[in-house]
């Protein structure tokens, strides 16, 4: 895996989510009630805090919680709720270190069928059906990783062409088109629920 992704908007934050598998993936979980930048810079963040180039899923998994908390709370803080985040991200860590020996592409290498790969997804501490689509979506769009069905197993997100989520930002322009997406469906959203539906 060694591609470039853009979703930190952050050169030295996406060329470690587009080598390494275990920032892609704690990137997603970090990537909630956060602008999406945020969320994506934070491997970069705790892989520089760590003293490390990149993360490994072992030393997490291993960190002092409350030191990794703290960690993950100095300022700037990696995410709005850094503690309850940090206890999250060693959760995935230590899921990873018990089911796949720490090897974060193992999640995906050698899967057959997209609808496989969005189960092992969806196992993963932190990831719903929504997010483990989107990754399925990320995976197959950016990162040539797509197994038989990987489209069908991604739903909505794994549509050509779209802009529906982080699968979809591969710069500046198409960020605006996902936010202005995002946008549009919390409008419907808020409309339905004020006409009582």
């Amino acid at each position: 895996m060694d591609v470039t992704l853009h979703l930190a908007q952050d050169p030295e934050a996406d060329e470690l989510l587009g080598r390494s598998p275990l920032a892609a993936l704690v990137g997603m979980l970090l990537d909630q009630q956060v602008p999406m930048e945020w969320a994506f810079k934070g491997p970069s963040t705790i892989a520089r805090r760590m003293g490390a180039e990149d993360l490994d899923a072992h030393d997490i998994a291993a960190y002092d919680p409350e030191g990794f908390a703290a960690l993950l709370s100095e300022k700037p803080a990696v995410h709005r709720y850094p503690g309850s985040m940090a206890g999250r991200v060693q959760q995935l860590c230590r899921y990873l270190v018990d089911t796949y020996d720490g090897d974060a592409e193992g999640v995906w290498r050698g899967v057959e069928r997209g609808a496989e790969l969005l189960r092992r997804l969806q196992e993963l501490p932190g990831f719903g059906r929504q997010k483990a689509q989107i990754f399925l979506a990320l995976l197959g769009k950016q990162l040539g990783v797509r197994p038989e069905g990987w489209r069908e197993a991604a739903g909505a997100y794994g549509e050509p062409d779209s802009f529906r989520s982080v699968a979809d930002i591969t710069g500046p322009e198409s960020l605006t088109k996902v936010r202005a997406h995002k946008q549009e469906m919390k409008a419907a959203a808020k409309a339905k629920k004020a006409s009582g539906e």
